[in-house]
Order: C-alpha cells, then structure tokens, then sequence
C-alpha cells in the first residue's frame, strides 16, 4: 500500500493545493457576508455577489487582448446577472445554481485556458463557489434560521 505523500502528486495539482485551499476558506467567509449588510436579507447579498464574481473575468478578458474573449466573457457575466436577479425575488435554489455554474465555469476554463493568463485564480475561484454553493444548499435544505 502506497501512501500519498506530496512528493506523490504531479507538480501541478501540488502547485494548486494552496489556491483550492485558500478557496475554501475563501468560500466560507462568502456564505457569512450577510452579516457584513445586515439591512439586506441574505439572498440579496448572495445575489449580489454572483455577479460580482463573474466579472473578475472581465479584467482577465481585458488582459487577454483578444476582442472574442471579452465578448464572450461579458455574455458570460451578463447571464450570472440574469441568474442573480432570478435569485433575489425567485427561489433560494437560484444562489445555488449561480455559484454552482459559476464553479463549473471556472473548471472549464482552468482546463481550456479560454482566458489567457490566469493561472491560479480558476482553481481558487472554483473552490470558493463550491464550498459557498454547498454550504448554502445545506442551510436551505435545513432551514438554518435567518438563511433564507
């Protein structure tokens, strides 16, 4: 039996093992960021963030250079407006959703390289809405008081 130390793990995935985790932490203080805007109720300030978030791409697409690049990025960003609008008056499962889609995103870019010069953010932003996605998803499905 063969224990896995990191000498065990190409390179790369040893190179993104900080990002991820500081993504994770990253992703927790998300879902407490209600408690920085108390006069919003929590959906609104997830919401809010949903956007927010995507648009980080734009300044990646801006350094990219390449015209199609911005132009899908900022499709890409309008649609996590579309979401997170849905998300303020429609159903929880909207916050969901738009972090969950918004971390697939991310894969798929931390894959293709779609935006040139990246390099760490994708796995750190992947993290951080999947953990913010998860732990919402379980303060909804449990009725966590003040959650929704």
């Amino acid at each position: 039996m063969t224990s896995t130390t990191a000498d065990s793990f190409p390179p790369l995935h040893r190179s993104l093992r900080t990002p991820v985790a500081c993504g994770a932490v990253f992703g927790v203080l998300q879902v407490a960021s209600p408690l920085a805007f108390p006069w919003l109720d929590a959906r609104t300030v997830y919401a809010l963030g949903i956007p927010l978030i995507a648009a980080v791409y734009i300044g990646f697409a801006v350094a990219d250079g390449r015209r199609h690049v911005l132009v899908v990025e900022s499709a890409v960003v309008a649609a996590f407006v579309v979401v997170a609008a849905a998300a303020v008056t429609g159903s929880a499962w909207f916050v969901v959703a738009g972090l969950a889609g918004h971390g697939v995103k991310d894969i798929w870019q931390h894959r293709t390289q779609f935006v040139q010069g990246t390099r760490w953010w994708p796995p750190f932003c992947a993290a951080v809405d999947f953990v913010a996605a998860a732990l919402i998803a379980l303060a909804i499905t449990t009725g966590f008081p003040g959650a929704f």
